[in-house]
């Protein structure tokens, strides 16, 4: 079979387009003909050696996919022969087949294609966590969230919305603030300095916001600082872009509350991974949730994929189709 791996660390032409052995799904697991695989500052990451170190090279890219199953090993029990199957962390989904523990899957239901299932599985998942767990949203907050036009933002831009909160949605360039508007966003502010906080107090009658989901890296954290309320809550999440550096715990303003955000710790079971995508599903089948795929790229150009991302200039998800 074909797939994308790395040789070593490095910029984006270290992605390679080779032949390996096809998997063969063991006990408990799997094998699936992949239609769709995700592409996320994750697998960037890897590719520059911030993650899976541990693992030897060449190592297949790529963690969030949708497909149909083909093979099922011994004591596979939920899943059958032909079904289609999404899931958010296999390592090695830049492939045309891959074999997954059936613990990692979930269905995907008639009403959703594999492309839009591909699409909100990471990204859906961390965006709920946010919304509904890091901090639940509640009617008439007011939360200022950072790359409101990106696959994540427009997803948590929606979700705050259906929980009656508003949105300050922040864009770094003018060309995607009507993509954050059309999301739902009551305002948006086109920012590429991290000069935004100041317009997000004004917005706010000068009280700040309830609540800030930052993934943009180092630039923004001390304005997301700024644009809090008292007693505001603080989500950084994104470790690609970097951390803030150490923190002085006492130095924190206005009795704020500030932690880094990780969907894992949303979906640390089967069963609630399982109801989590059912949950996502739903609303994208009720048309409460709309999925915006920004780019569709061939295996061979998974490197232009990650390029594509490394710029910022992307707008909804990115996938990679074998």
């Amino acid at each position: 079979m074909k797939a994308i791996v790395m040789n070593r660390t490095g910029g984006a032409e270290v992605l390679e387009l080779i032949e390996r052995p096809e998997p063969v799904p063991g006990p408990g697991e799997v094998l699936v003909e992949i239609t769709a695989a995700g592409v996320n500052f994750m697998d960037i990451g890897v590719r520059q050696g911030m993650a899976w170190n541990d693992v030897p090279n060449p190592k297949i890219l790529g963690v969030e996919g949708a497909g149909r199953i083909l093979a099922v090993g011994d004591g596979v029990k939920r899943l059958k022969l032909g079904q289609r199957v999404a899931w958010v962390y296999a390592p090695g989904s830049y492939a045309e087949r891959i074999a997954i523990l059936e613990d990692a899957l979930v269905p995907i239901p008639d009403a959703i294609d594999d492309r839009s299932a591909a699409a909100i599985m990471m990204q859906g998942l961390t965006a709920s966590h946010f919304a509904i767990e890091f901090h639940p949203v509640q009617p008439g907050e007011v939360a200022l969230v950072h790359a409101a036009a990106g696959g994540l933002g427009l997803i948590l831009t929606q979700i705050i919305k259906m929980r009656g909160g508003q949105v300050i949605g922040r864009v770094s360039h003018p060309d995607k603030a009507a993509i954050a508007r059309e999301a739902g966003a009551d305002h948006v502010i086109v920012d590429s300095e991290g000069q935004f906080a100041e317009e997000a107090i004004r917005l706010t009658d000068g009280q700040g916001v309830h609540v800030v989901y930052d993934g943009s890296g180092p630039k923004t954290f001390h304005g997301s600082l700024a644009a809090l309320r008292r007693s505001g809550t603080f989500c950084w999440y994104g470790p690609v872009l970097g951390g803030p550096g150490p923190i002085d715990i006492m130095s924190l303003p206005k009795s704020i509350e500030i932690g880094y955000g990780v969907f894992s710790d949303h979906i640390h079971t089967p069963a609630l991974l399982r109801a989590h995508a059912e949950r996502l599903f739903g609303w994208i089948a009720d048309g409460d949730l709309k999925i915006r795929i920004g780019g569709i790229y061939p295996l061979a150009e998974a490197a232009q994929a990650h390029r594509k991302m490394e710029s910022r200039g992307t707008i909804g998800k990115l996938l990679i189709v074998p």
